[in-house]
């Protein structure tokens, strides 16, 4: 019989953080989209952020042509994962001078 490390998915509270952040980045920057700055969803910042933590991009062929890239689910990460993408957004937020309405 083989064991099987168990590893806590995320938090609540992590979860929590986690949108705060991505708000007040999506109030706060622009990106560039579609060749345009403009302001993102935070859902949106979610899957550059998440994509930009695991190294790769995932695309897919839209069924009308074009690309869709495949975001990264925050709910299947462990907490570990989770407080490294919470570092990353926090990192990423402060050097765009992010005001943050929640304190790390």
């Amino acid at each position: 019989m083989k064991l099987q490390e168990v590893t806590e998915l995320r938090t609540i509270d992590q979860n929590s953080r986690l949108w705060a952040k991505l708000g007040d980045i999506a109030k706060q920057v622009k990106w560039n989209v579609n060749g345009y700055l403009d302001y993102m969803a935070p859902a949106d910042w979610k899957d550059v952020l998440t994509a930009s933590l695991k190294r790769n991009q995932r695309v897919a062929q839209g069924i009308d042509g074009g690309w869709v890239l495949l975001g990264e689910r925050t709910s299947k990460m462990n907490k570990g994962e989770m407080s490294e993408l919470i570092e990353l957004v926090q990192h990423f937020g402060d050097s765009k001078q992010v005001k943050w309405t929640e304190q790390p």
